[in-house]
C-alpha cells in the first residue's frame, strides 16, 4: 500500500517510474517517482552545496562538484536491486540563468556562474546605452541584467579576454551536467530562455543581442522541448537506467509551477526558496509584457510570466546566522503589525524584479537601540513580502485570470506563519503547498506527460490557507508607500 498521496513504497509504485534530478542553490538532490507522481519511500537522495561568493559580486559554483554530486545521488537511488529495468526516463531541472565556457572537447573553461552574479553591472549599464531596453524585453521577455548573458559575455570578454576566446560553446550547469554523464548538452527551452537571448515568440536566438555579446547561435544548444528527450542512453555505472530516456534540461522556475499545481492562468505561484519568484503560466506570450516582469518561452506555445527575487530564504538564513533570534518564531511572525518594526528593503544580493537594480543592496531603516533581534527578523520578512507586493502589482493586469496564489518551498515549509504577513501585504488568500520538494516533483511530472499521459496523477498536498487581515490592511499599506519612497530615493537613485 502507498503511504500518503506523496509517498508510496516501491512494490506499490506504478510503472513507468522516473528519476528527477534538481540542482538548486543549496544542494543537489534527487529521486525516484512512480507514474502517479510519488516520490518512491527510500529511493531520495540529497548533496548540500554552497555557492562561493565574494563582495565583489562573485557568486559561482565548480561544475565539475556539481557532476560529481550528481553521480552520488544517481548512486543512492538507483542502487536498489528491485528496481531491475522499471526507471523509463531521467529528468533534471537547474537554478536557472547559470553560464559556462567549455572547450571543444567540453572541458570548463570557467566556473559556473549563478543567478546572483552581478560582476557585470558595469555591462549592463552600457548595454542599456548602446539598445533599446524596451524593444529587447518586448522580444526575448528579458530586461538588460547581470542574471543574463549578453553582459556576462562582454565582460568576460574584458575581464578575461584568452578564456573567453578559447570558448568554443556557452552552456548552462544542466547542459555542462549532462554533456559529461550521456555526451550531448540536452538543453530545455526554458534554460535556453533563461540565458536572456532567445525570442519568446519564434523560439530563435535574438540576432541583435547575439550581435553585442559578441556570440553568435552556434555557440549556444538549440531549445528542445521535454518532448524530445535522447536515448536510451546507459552509462555502465547505473544499470537501472538501461532503458531510461534522458530529457533535456529545465529550469527550476518552470519546474516548480508544475509540481506546486500551478499548471494554467489561474494559479500564481509564490516560490520561497533560497531565491523567489511570482510566476504564473500562459498559453501563449504577454502581450503587452510589463516592464518589471520577464516572460520566458518554455515549451512551444507556453510561456511563464512573472518576477524573481534574489532574496528570500537567503534573507532569513541570513538573519538566522546574524541575530541572537528566539529558538521559537512563530510568535514573532503572527503578533500585530507595530510601526517600531523596522524598514528593511531586503536586498543582500542585489534587485531582480521588478526594478532590475543589480548591484542593490540592502537598507536597515528605523534601527533603534529598542530594536531587538527578533523585531528585526519581522522586519526582513516583512520586507521579503513586500518585494513579492512589488512583483504582484505589476503582472495583476497581465495575468488577471488568477483566482489563486499557492505557495511552495523551504521557507513556506520552515516558518509558514510568514504566509500570514504575505497574504496580509498582497491582500489576497495565500494556500501552502506544503509537499518538500515540489521543484522536483514537478520535473518529474513533465516527464511523466512524455512517458505516462494516460495515468491520474496524485494531487498535490496543501496545508493552511492564510486570509488577509482587514486590520492590517493601513498597516501594510502605509509600510509600501515608505519602503516605495527609500527605494526611489537610495536604489533606484
Amino acid at each position: 500500500m502507498g503511504r500518503t498521496h506523496d509517498n508510496v513504497e516501491l512494490h506499490a509504485a506504478l510503472d513507468p517510474l522516473v528519476v528527477a534530478l534538481d540542482i538548486g542553490s543549496t544542494a543537489t538532490r534527487g529521486g525516484v517517482h512512480d507514474a502517479a507522481g510519488r516520490a518512491v519511500h527510500g529511493l531520495q537522495h540529497k548533496v548540500p552545496h554552497a555557492f562561493t561568493v565574494a563582495p565583489d559580486g562573485t557568486s559561482v559554483i565548480d561544475p565539475d562538484q556539481v557532476t560529481a554530486e550528481i553521480e552520488q545521488v544517481l548512486d543512492a537511488v538507483t542502487g536498489d536491486a528491485q528496481l531491475g529495468t522499471r526507471i523509463a526516463g531521467v529528468a533534471m531541472d537547474t537554478f536557472a540563468a547559470s553560464l559556462i565556457g567549455v572547450d571543444a572537447h567540453g572541458r570548463a573553461l570557467t566556473p559556473c556562474m549563478t543567478y546572483a552574479d552581478s560582476r557585470s553591472a558595469g555591462e549592463v549599464a552600457r548595454l542599456r546605452e548602446q539598445l533599446d531596453e524596451h524593444a529587447v524585453q518586448q522580444r526575448t521577455g528579458t530586461r538588460v541584467h547581470t542574471s543574463y548573458h549578453a553582459p556576462r559575455l562582454r565582460w568576460l570578454a574584458a575581464t578575461q579576454p584568452r578564456v573567453a576566446a578559447a570558448a568554443v560553446s556557452w552552456w548552462s550547469l544542466g547542459e555542462y551536467v549532462l554533456a559529461r554523464l550521456v555526451g550531448e548538452p540536452l538543453a530545455g527551452t526554458s534554460t535556453v530562455a533563461w540565458t536572456g537571448l532567445l525570442d519568446r515568440r519564434t523560439g530563435e536566438y535574438d540576432t541583435e543581442l547575439l550581435a553585442a555579446a559578441g556570440a553568435d547561435a552556434g555557440q549556444f544548444s538549440a531549445p528542445r522541448d521535454m518532448a524530445e528527450p535522447a536515448g536510451p542512453v546507459a552509462p555502465a555505472r547505473w544499470p537501472a537506467l538501461a532503458r531510461a530516456a534522458w530529457f533535456p534540461v529545465i529550469t527550476d522556475g518552470f519546474a516548480s509551477n508544475i509540481g506546486s499545481g500551478a499548471t494554467d492562468a489561474t494559479v500564481l505561484t509564490a516560490a520561497t526558496a533560497t531565491s523567489g519568484a511570482l510566476r504564473v503560466l500562459l498559453d501563449g506570450p504577454a502581450d503587452p509584457l510589463p516592464f518589471g516582469l520577464w516572460n520566458y518561452r518554455v515549451a512551444a506555445g507556453r510561456t511563464l510570466l512573472g518576477g524573481a527575487i534574489n532574496d528570500v530564504g537567503r534573507a532569513v538564513s541570513w538573519a538566522q546566522a546574524t541575530l541572537r533570534l528566539s529558538p521559537e518564531l512563530a510568535a514573532v511572525l503572527t503578533a500585530a503589525p507595530t510601526e517600531a518594526t523596522p524598514l528593511v528593503l531586503p536586498y543582500l544580493t542585489g534587485e531582480r524584479a521588478p526594478g532590475w537594480v543589480g548591484g542593490a543592496r540592502a537598507v536597515f531603516g528605523g534601527v533603534s537601540t529598542a530594536t531587538d533581534p527578533d523585531t528585526l527578523f519581522r522586519g526582513i520578512v516583512e520586507g521579503v513580502a513586500m518585494t513579492y507586493a512589488r512583483v504582484a502589482d505589476e503582472l495583476h493586469p497581465a495575468a488577471p485570470q488568477v483566482v489563486e496564489v499557492a505557495a511552495a518551498g523551504r521557507v513556506s515549509n520552515d516558518q509558514p506563519e510568514w504566509l500570514q504577513v504575505l497574504a496580509d501585504v498582497l491582500g489576497r488568500p495565500v494556500t501552502h503547498v506544503t509537499r518538500k520538494r515540489a521543484t522536483q516533483r514537478g520535473t518529474a511530472l513533465l516527464a511523466l506527460d512524455v512517458l505516462a499521459p494516460d495515468v491520474p496523477r496524485a494531487p498535490r498536498t496543501t496545508g493552511a490557507t492564510y486570509e488577509p487581515q482587514p486590520g492590517h490592511a493601513d498597516y501594510y499599506a502605509g509600510r509600501r508607500a515608505r519602503f516605495a519612497e527609500v527605494y526611489n530615493a537610495l536604489i533606484r537613485g
